[in-house]
């Protein structure tokens, strides 16, 4: 295991992790790259090419301007939300970029930002290409980037050799295998978020990591809150998609005393739906691991926060620790991206990820939170990436009020076991994987609504 959970859990910007994230952030590293060779300033055209499904629906996603806005030196942790589109448009109509922030070069949307709807690259759905030309025209510098799920960006090199950081970092408990995991616990009777902090103090004290996850829980409140109080009645785009969110907060908060049974997972759809809202009108979201399944952990978590007695930060720590545990094995052993394994990748990787954070933290053993995390994904294979235009709306959204209900309730599942079942998460995963491979790249282009992921 290479992989920080600051790593998998990232603030960043709607609506899509792959398509929006990826590429602002695959641009800022081109312009870093640029400014570290100190041939910024000699620098006079940019030109960036996206491929596969990046090309195919790189409007719908924003991924033109968060190309725009990476190239201007932004990053999608901190770049303004709410002005990504305007500045991106001015940009265009005036025909100036200024590059990294510091060097004004002419820019033309026709010319330098080229959106391939047929061509893809060999490595990956979702790849990229930067240029940087003098002024006579020779090219300054040139890099390939792929978007790899989750808001991962890695280069040519390191996607051709699958690794996802360079280097080697020696970790007092690798693993790579949920056998492994569940090995380390044994022998040292430690649960698997202990593991996982054991593995963090590689890269960070213990308050440090601490503060940061309880920083992205909080980022995930906001998110919930933002959707439930928007004043926008409708999602962008040509759906016409209404928003839900703040009608049914309003309709639960008024239920107060209800008998109604299971009233929290109305409360629990609540929360998804809130997330995915914000997600699809491109606010700020947690990559859960990804943004079109962004909203199945919070949900998962506002539960715990709202409805099991004793909650505690302490237990927010242990839940997405967990959780990441879980998303680190499918991202190394089979894929969170959508463009490359279908939806199975997004919120089948999300439940497994939330089922297990749970588990964890209502008692479960480290065998029973294996459990949960193959119950949550194996009840999501097979699900395909087909959001109706391209759009993570629908039934994207939708999917994950779904999710987070099974999450739910495979964590319970688990807990009335005793951590023995007949298929292990190894094999879920393994078999995730093997249905991505069968999902062939010509059926993004084959359906007049596309498929692509969130």
């Amino acid at each position: 295991m290479t992989l920080s959970a600051l790593d998998l859990f990232s603030i960043g910007i709607g609506p899509s992790s792959s398509h929006t994230v990826g590429p602002m952030r695959a641009a800022r590293v081109f312009v870093d790259a640029l400014r570290s060779q100190d041939v910024l300033g000699k620098v006079v055209r940019v030109q960036a090419e996206l491929f596969g499904s990046l090309g195919a629906t790189g409007h719908g996603h924003g991924s033109d301007e968060a190309v725009i806005l990476g190239l201007l030196g932004e990053t999608p942790e901190a770049v303004d939300t709410a002005t990504v589109g305007t500045r991106a448009r001015q940009v265009c109509a005036d025909g100036l970029l200024l590059l990294g922030g510091e060097h004004q070069i002419g820019f033309s949307r026709s010319d330098d930002l080229i959106l391939h709807r047929r061509r893809s690259l060999p490595e990956h759905p979702n790849g990229m290409t930067f240029r940087a030309f003098d002024r006579h025209g020779g090219t300054v510098h040139e890099s390939t980037h792929f978007s790899v799920g989750g808001g991962f960006v890695v280069g040519q090199d390191a996607m051709a050799q699958r690794r996802i950081t360079a280097g080697v970092t020696r970790l007092p408990f690798p693993f790579s295998s949920g056998a492994e995991l569940l090995r380390h616990c044994s022998q040292e009777q430690l649960s698997i978020a202990e593991i996982m902090l054991a593995n963090e103090l590689v890269w960070r004290s213990e308050e440090q990591l601490r503060s940061e996850l309880l920083r992205i829980w909080a980022a995930m409140k906001e998110c919930v809150h933002n959707g439930c109080t928007s004043q926008e009645q409708m999602l962008p785009g040509a759906l016409n998609v209404p928003r839900r969110a703040p009608l049914l907060q309003t309709k639960l908060s008024a239920e107060t005393g209800s008998s109604d049974p299971i009233g929290a997972m109305d409360w629990v759809t609540l929360f998804a739906l809130a997330v995915n809202e914000e997600n699809a009108a491109g606010g700020r979201v947690v990559t859960a691991p990804t943004n079109g399944a962004a909203g199945v952990v919070p949900a998962v978590l506002h539960y715990y926060d709202r409805f099991i007695p004793d909650a505690s930060d302490d237990g927010v720590v242990t839940f997405l620790l967990t959780a990441a545990a879980i998303g680190i094995l499918i991202k190394e052993n089979a894929s969170i991206s959508g463009a490359e394994v279908g939806c199975q990748g997004e919120i089948g990787s999300a439940c497994s990820m939330a089922a297990a954070g749970l588990c964890a933290v209502m008692g479960g053993t480290p065998e029973q939170v294996e459990n949960a995390a193959e119950i949550g994904i194996e009840h999501n294979l097979g699900l395909t990436c087909d959001p109706i235009g391209g759009l993570v709306q629908i039934p994207c959204i939708e999917r994950n009020a779904i999710a987070s209900t099974k999450a739910i309730n495979a964590a319970r599942i688990a807990l009335h076991g005793d951590g023995n079942h007949r298929v292990s998460l190894d094999q879920a995963i393994k078999t995730m994987r093997d249905t991505g491979a069968d999902m062939k790249l010509r059926a993004l282009f084959s359906w007049p609504v596309g498929r692509t992921p969130g």
